[in-house]
């Protein structure tokens, strides 16, 4: 929680770039397919087809796609300053969309 807060202070005073601007600067593809899988003790473990070792766990969809987020942004080599956010939304085969509204930043299974 006071990780959240310390980042709304930091991007208060260095405003994220859009997701569209921080792909095209990077080269990040539009579109990643992703494979989840639930442990035994409820955690999702996402992996990602087009990016080899690419690994990140979660213990519900708010923190998956933060995370996600969060793994990419590492992936690619993106600096803090750039950005938060590039996928804004996760669609799950049989699991429903995991969204972050541009508003509010929060995650929702839709």
């Amino acid at each position: 929680m006071m990780n959240n807060i310390y980042n709304k202070i930091f991007r208060v005073f260095v405003p994220a770039k859009s997701a569209l601007e921080i792909k095209n600067k990077y080269n990040i593809p539009s579109e990643l397919s992703m494979k989840i899988r639930f442990t035994e003790n409820g955690y999702f473990v996402l992996t990602c087809n087009e990016l080899p070792g690419l690994i990140t766990e979660a213990k519900n969809g708010k923190e998956l796609i933060r995370m996600f987020n969060d793994a990419v942004l590492s992936y690619f080599d993106v600096p803090k300053l750039e950005g938060d956010i590039v996928f804004n939304k996760l669609d799950i085969d049989g699991h429903g969309t995991f969204l972050i509204s541009d508003d509010s930043r929060v995650a929702q299974l839709a």
